[in-house]
């Protein structure tokens, strides 16, 4: 990917590739399946040594979580951009976090 790949985009590029318009069981299960491939790979400690050589390693296994987390974004309509900073105001709260590391949109 590109510098500069934002939220927005990868939710458009997910919806126009993956979009089906079902309960949202089958992006779930596949989010926890990708969840405990991520576990594994983390307990193996996984790394790529280069972009090429990827399978099984937690660089593919996060990409794959957040796949599924954006596909249900978009399946339920929610814009992450909007949501991002909302709840970054209310963790900033809970864990009294200070000003100056406060999450500030740019």
């Amino acid at each position: 990917m590109s510098k500069g790949v934002t939220v927005q985009y990868l939710q458009k590029y997910i919806r126009a590739k993956d979009y089906h318009e079902d309960p949202g069981r089958e992006f779930f299960l596949k989010l926890t399946e990708e969840v405990g491939e991520l576990g594994r790979a983390i307990r193996k400690n996984a790394r790529a040594e280069d972009l090429e050589h990827i399978k099984g390693t937690i660089e593919e296994e996060l990409w794959d979580v957040m796949y599924y987390t954006l596909a249900l974004a978009n399946l339920y309509d929610v814009d992450l951009e909007k949501v991002i900073p909302a709840k970054e105001a209310i963790n900033a709260e809970k864990y009294y976090t200070p000003e100056e590391l406060r999450y500030k949109p740019e």
